[in-house]
Protein backbone atom coordinates (compact mmCIF):
# COMPACT_ATOMS: atom_id res chain seq x y z
CA UNK A 1 0.00 0.00 0.00
CA UNK A 2 1.29 3.47 -1.15
CA UNK A 3 1.97 6.25 1.72
CA UNK A 4 -0.81 8.46 0.52
CA UNK A 5 -3.50 5.97 0.76
CA UNK A 6 -2.18 4.54 4.33
CA UNK A 7 -2.64 8.07 4.85
CA UNK A 8 -5.89 8.30 3.60
CA UNK A 9 -6.93 5.47 5.45
CA UNK A 10 -5.37 6.55 8.67
CA UNK A 11 -7.36 10.14 8.21
CA UNK A 12 -10.36 8.35 7.39
CA UNK A 13 -10.43 5.72 10.53
CA UNK A 14 -9.29 8.90 12.70
CA UNK A 15 -12.54 11.21 11.49
CA UNK A 16 -14.69 8.21 12.08
CA UNK A 17 -13.10 7.85 15.52
CA UNK A 18 -13.49 11.21 16.00
CA UNK A 19 -17.57 11.33 15.11
CA UNK A 20 -18.41 8.63 17.62
CA UNK A 21 -16.45 10.65 19.84
CA UNK A 22 -18.13 13.89 19.53
CA UNK A 23 -21.69 11.95 18.99
CA UNK A 24 -20.83 10.02 22.28
CA UNK A 25 -19.88 13.51 23.98
CA UNK A 26 -22.80 15.64 22.35
CA UNK A 27 -25.32 13.18 23.83
CA UNK A 28 -23.59 12.70 27.08
CA UNK A 29 -23.79 16.81 27.55
CA UNK A 30 -27.49 16.93 26.24
CA UNK A 31 -28.77 14.33 29.17
CA UNK A 32 -26.85 15.90 31.87
CA UNK A 33 -28.20 19.43 30.76
CA UNK A 34 -31.40 17.83 30.62
CA UNK A 35 -31.54 15.79 34.15
CA UNK A 36 -28.57 17.94 36.48
CA UNK A 37 -31.95 20.18 37.22
CA UNK A 38 -34.58 17.97 39.45
CA UNK A 39 -37.35 20.19 38.56
CA UNK A 40 -36.93 19.68 34.62
CA UNK A 41 -39.57 18.27 32.70
CA UNK A 42 -37.14 15.28 32.23
CA UNK A 43 -38.07 14.60 36.03
CA UNK A 44 -41.43 15.38 35.98
CA UNK A 45 -42.07 12.82 33.44
CA UNK A 46 -39.81 10.06 34.71
CA UNK A 47 -41.69 10.40 38.91
CA UNK A 48 -45.13 10.79 36.60
CA UNK A 49 -43.83 7.24 34.43
CA UNK A 50 -42.27 5.50 37.29
CA UNK A 51 -45.28 6.51 39.63
CA UNK A 52 -47.92 5.00 37.09
CA UNK A 53 -46.33 1.91 36.95
CA UNK A 54 -46.00 1.17 40.40
CA UNK A 55 -49.83 1.84 40.42
CA UNK A 56 -50.33 -0.64 38.47
CA UNK A 57 -48.17 -3.08 39.71
CA UNK A 58 -49.03 -2.61 43.40
CA UNK A 59 -52.80 -4.06 43.39
CA UNK A 60 -51.33 -7.46 41.83
CA UNK A 61 -48.81 -7.14 45.13
CA UNK A 62 -45.71 -6.63 42.58
CA UNK A 63 -43.26 -4.60 44.83
CA UNK A 64 -40.97 -4.11 42.06
CA UNK A 65 -40.14 -0.34 42.32
CA UNK A 66 -41.13 1.30 38.86
CA UNK A 67 -37.83 3.37 38.66
CA UNK A 68 -35.82 -0.08 37.90
CA UNK A 69 -38.20 -0.80 35.80
CA UNK A 70 -37.79 3.26 33.61
CA UNK A 71 -33.96 2.34 34.17
CA UNK A 72 -34.08 -0.73 32.20
CA UNK A 73 -36.00 0.41 29.30
CA UNK A 74 -33.94 3.74 29.46
CA UNK A 75 -30.70 1.53 28.95
CA UNK A 76 -32.51 -0.62 26.38
CA UNK A 77 -32.70 2.67 24.31
CA UNK A 78 -29.35 3.20 24.94
CA UNK A 79 -27.89 0.15 23.62
CA UNK A 80 -29.97 -0.22 20.71
CA UNK A 81 -29.11 3.39 19.47
CA UNK A 82 -25.47 2.75 20.36
CA UNK A 83 -25.85 -0.32 18.12
CA UNK A 84 -27.35 1.77 15.37
CA UNK A 85 -24.62 4.11 15.25
CA UNK A 86 -21.57 1.04 15.38
CA UNK A 87 -23.37 -1.03 12.64
CA UNK A 88 -25.94 1.33 11.26
CA UNK A 89 -29.34 -1.25 12.01
CA UNK A 90 -31.91 -1.18 9.19
CA UNK A 91 -34.55 1.89 10.08
CA UNK A 92 -37.38 -0.41 10.28
CA UNK A 93 -35.27 -3.03 13.19
CA UNK A 94 -34.45 0.15 14.63
CA UNK A 95 -38.19 1.65 14.91
CA UNK A 96 -39.96 -1.55 15.94
CA UNK A 97 -36.78 -1.96 18.90
CA UNK A 98 -37.78 1.82 19.70
CA UNK A 99 -41.53 1.44 19.92
CA UNK A 100 -41.31 -2.69 21.94
CA UNK A 101 -38.98 -0.89 24.48
CA UNK A 102 -41.16 2.16 25.12
CA UNK A 103 -44.40 0.10 25.49
CA UNK A 104 -43.31 -3.07 25.89
CA UNK A 105 -43.30 -2.78 29.46
CA UNK A 106 -46.71 -1.31 29.73
CA UNK A 107 -48.49 -3.74 27.87
CA UNK A 108 -47.32 -6.54 29.60
CA UNK A 109 -47.73 -5.17 33.00
CA UNK A 110 -51.72 -4.92 31.31
CA UNK A 111 -51.48 -8.61 29.92
CA UNK A 112 -50.60 -9.79 33.68
CA UNK A 113 -53.49 -7.24 35.11
CA UNK A 114 -55.52 -9.21 32.73
CA UNK A 115 -54.52 -12.47 33.17
CA UNK A 116 -54.82 -12.26 36.79
CA UNK A 117 -58.07 -10.93 36.91
CA UNK A 118 -59.31 -14.15 34.88
CA UNK A 119 -57.12 -16.80 37.58
CA UNK A 120 -59.35 -14.92 40.06
CA UNK A 121 -62.45 -15.08 38.11
CA UNK A 122 -61.93 -19.08 37.30
CA UNK A 123 -61.16 -19.07 41.02
CA UNK A 124 -64.90 -16.93 42.21
CA UNK A 125 -67.13 -20.02 42.55
CA UNK A 126 -65.17 -22.03 44.27
CA UNK A 127 -64.16 -19.14 46.47
CA UNK A 128 -67.80 -18.46 47.36
CA UNK A 129 -68.82 -22.08 47.63
CA UNK A 130 -66.05 -22.32 50.56
CA UNK A 131 -67.10 -18.88 52.26
CA UNK A 132 -70.61 -20.39 52.15
CA UNK A 133 -69.81 -23.62 53.91
CA UNK A 134 -67.67 -22.15 56.59
CA UNK A 135 -70.63 -19.65 57.20
CA UNK A 136 -72.64 -22.88 58.11
CA UNK A 137 -70.64 -23.20 60.93
CA UNK A 138 -69.19 -19.98 62.01
CA UNK A 139 -71.71 -17.59 62.10
CA UNK A 140 -69.37 -14.30 61.43
CA UNK A 141 -68.69 -13.74 58.34
CA UNK A 142 -65.45 -11.67 59.44
CA UNK A 143 -64.17 -14.79 61.06
CA UNK A 144 -65.56 -17.07 57.74
CA UNK A 145 -63.05 -14.93 55.61
CA UNK A 146 -60.63 -15.58 57.77
CA UNK A 147 -61.14 -19.26 57.56
CA UNK A 148 -61.36 -19.41 53.74
CA UNK A 149 -57.88 -17.72 53.88
CA UNK A 150 -56.62 -21.02 54.14
CA UNK A 151 -58.58 -23.50 51.77
CA UNK A 152 -58.48 -20.85 48.42
CA UNK A 153 -55.27 -20.62 46.17
CA UNK A 154 -53.04 -17.19 45.24
CA UNK A 155 -54.20 -14.74 43.80
CA UNK A 156 -57.46 -14.90 45.32
CA UNK A 157 -56.08 -15.70 48.46
CA UNK A 158 -53.53 -12.47 48.21
CA UNK A 159 -57.08 -10.29 47.95
CA UNK A 160 -59.69 -12.16 50.76
CA UNK A 161 -55.82 -12.01 53.03
CA UNK A 162 -55.54 -8.20 52.15
CA UNK A 163 -59.39 -7.60 52.84
CA UNK A 164 -59.16 -9.39 56.52
CA UNK A 165 -56.06 -7.06 57.09
CA UNK A 166 -57.96 -4.12 56.51
CA UNK A 167 -61.03 -5.17 58.79
CA UNK A 168 -58.56 -5.93 61.68
CA UNK A 169 -57.36 -2.51 61.48
CA UNK A 170 -60.50 -1.06 61.98
CA UNK A 171 -62.18 -1.26 58.27
CA UNK A 172 -65.97 -2.36 58.08
CA UNK A 173 -66.92 -5.64 56.30
CA UNK A 174 -68.32 -3.55 53.71
CA UNK A 175 -65.59 -1.39 53.46
CA UNK A 176 -62.89 -3.79 52.59
CA UNK A 177 -65.36 -6.24 50.23
CA UNK A 178 -65.71 -2.53 48.07
CA UNK A 179 -61.49 -1.96 48.42
CA UNK A 180 -61.11 -5.56 47.00
CA UNK A 181 -63.63 -4.92 44.42
CA UNK A 182 -61.95 -1.82 43.13
CA UNK A 183 -58.37 -3.39 43.12
CA UNK A 184 -59.69 -6.68 40.80
CA UNK A 185 -61.76 -4.67 38.61
CA UNK A 186 -63.93 -7.51 37.18
CA UNK A 187 -67.91 -7.36 36.88
CA UNK A 188 -68.41 -11.28 38.41
CA UNK A 189 -66.22 -10.40 41.25
CA UNK A 190 -68.39 -6.98 42.12
CA UNK A 191 -71.39 -9.33 41.71
CA UNK A 192 -70.33 -12.12 43.63
CA UNK A 193 -69.63 -9.46 46.27
CA UNK A 194 -72.91 -7.59 45.75
CA UNK A 195 -74.30 -10.84 46.79
CA UNK A 196 -72.51 -11.51 50.24
CA UNK A 197 -73.01 -7.97 50.93
CA UNK A 198 -77.27 -7.41 50.02
CA UNK A 199 -77.54 -10.63 51.45
CA UNK A 200 -75.86 -9.95 54.92
CA UNK A 201 -77.87 -6.67 55.15
CA UNK A 202 -81.37 -8.18 54.32
CA UNK A 203 -80.72 -11.55 56.41
CA UNK A 204 -82.22 -14.89 55.61
CA UNK A 205 -79.99 -17.76 54.42
CA UNK A 206 -76.83 -16.38 53.51
CA UNK A 207 -75.26 -19.67 52.54
CA UNK A 208 -78.08 -20.40 50.66
CA UNK A 209 -78.21 -17.47 48.82
CA UNK A 210 -74.02 -18.03 48.00
CA UNK A 211 -73.91 -21.50 47.30
CA UNK A 212 -77.09 -19.95 44.35
CA UNK A 213 -74.63 -16.94 43.33
CA UNK A 214 -71.84 -20.00 42.79
CA UNK A 215 -74.12 -21.98 41.06
CA UNK A 216 -74.82 -18.70 38.82
CA UNK A 217 -71.30 -17.87 38.60
CA UNK A 218 -70.53 -21.77 37.19
CA UNK A 219 -73.67 -21.54 34.26
CA UNK A 220 -72.27 -17.91 33.29
CA UNK A 221 -68.68 -19.57 32.59
CA UNK A 222 -69.79 -22.33 30.81
CA UNK A 223 -72.27 -20.07 28.54
CA UNK A 224 -68.64 -17.81 27.86
CA UNK A 225 -67.00 -21.26 27.32
CA UNK A 226 -69.57 -21.99 24.48
CA UNK A 227 -69.86 -18.03 22.98
CA UNK A 228 -65.51 -18.05 22.78
CA UNK A 229 -66.03 -21.49 20.66
CA UNK A 230 -68.60 -20.37 18.47
CA UNK A 231 -67.08 -16.89 17.93
CA UNK A 232 -63.23 -18.48 17.02
CA UNK A 233 -63.82 -18.81 13.66
CA UNK A 234 -65.45 -15.19 13.16
CA UNK A 235 -62.18 -13.87 14.92
CA UNK A 236 -60.39 -15.92 13.02
CA UNK A 237 -61.71 -14.30 9.85
CA UNK A 238 -61.51 -10.75 11.06
CA UNK A 239 -57.58 -11.64 11.79
CA UNK A 240 -57.12 -12.60 7.97
CA UNK A 241 -59.97 -9.58 6.87
CA UNK A 242 -57.56 -7.05 9.12
CA UNK A 243 -54.19 -8.52 7.65
CA UNK A 244 -54.99 -9.88 4.32
CA UNK A 245 -54.90 -6.30 2.35
CA UNK A 246 -51.50 -5.27 3.73
CA UNK A 247 -50.20 -8.18 2.58
CA UNK A 248 -52.16 -8.43 -0.47
CA UNK A 249 -50.71 -4.76 -1.43
CA UNK A 250 -46.69 -5.77 -0.38
CA UNK A 251 -47.08 -8.71 -2.68
CA UNK A 252 -48.89 -7.55 -6.03
CA UNK A 253 -46.02 -4.33 -5.60
CA UNK A 254 -43.07 -6.87 -4.94
CA UNK A 255 -44.15 -9.19 -8.32
CA UNK A 256 -45.59 -6.20 -10.26
CA UNK A 257 -43.24 -2.93 -9.34
CA UNK A 258 -45.53 0.33 -9.69
CA UNK A 259 -48.45 -1.23 -10.13
CA UNK A 260 -50.15 1.18 -7.60
CA UNK A 261 -48.59 4.23 -8.58
CA UNK A 262 -51.87 5.29 -10.76
CA UNK A 263 -53.46 5.48 -7.39
CA UNK A 264 -50.88 7.81 -6.12
CA UNK A 265 -50.62 10.56 -9.08
CA UNK A 266 -54.02 11.86 -9.04
CA UNK A 267 -56.91 13.01 -6.44
CA UNK A 268 -59.49 10.08 -7.85
CA UNK A 269 -56.91 8.06 -6.59
CA UNK A 270 -56.21 9.37 -3.56
CA UNK A 271 -60.02 9.60 -3.33
CA UNK A 272 -60.09 5.69 -4.08
CA UNK A 273 -57.71 5.03 -1.17
CA UNK A 274 -59.68 7.06 1.00
CA UNK A 275 -62.88 5.04 0.37
CA UNK A 276 -61.51 1.61 0.90
CA UNK A 277 -59.43 2.61 3.83
CA UNK A 278 -62.63 4.03 5.17
CA UNK A 279 -64.65 0.92 4.03
CA UNK A 280 -61.94 -1.56 5.50
CA UNK A 281 -61.76 0.05 9.10
CA UNK A 282 -65.58 0.59 9.01
CA UNK A 283 -65.87 -3.05 8.21
CA UNK A 284 -63.36 -4.31 10.86
CA UNK A 285 -65.27 -2.01 13.72
CA UNK A 286 -68.42 -3.64 12.49
CA UNK A 287 -67.11 -7.18 12.62
CA UNK A 288 -65.39 -6.47 16.23
CA UNK A 289 -68.85 -5.40 17.28
CA UNK A 290 -70.71 -8.47 15.97
CA UNK A 291 -68.31 -10.88 17.70
CA UNK A 292 -68.18 -8.96 21.20
CA UNK A 293 -71.59 -11.04 22.19
CA UNK A 294 -71.94 -9.87 26.28
CA UNK A 295 -73.60 -12.44 28.18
Amino acid sequence: MSIPKLGLTLTNSLLSGGGLALTGAGLFVAVWATTADPQSFVWRYWARYTSSLERKLRPQFIWTKGSTIAAGQAAALFSLFFIHVLIQLPNIVLLLGSIATIIGPTVWVEKMRRDRVTLIETQLDGTILALANALKSIPSIGAAFQSVVLVVQDPTRQEIELAVKEMKVGSTLDQALLHMAARIGSRQVDSALSAVLIGRQVGGNLPKVLEQTASSLREMARLEGVVRTKTAEGKAQLWVMALLPGGLIYILNLQWPGYFDVLTQSLSGYLVILACGGLWVGGLLLARKVLNVDI
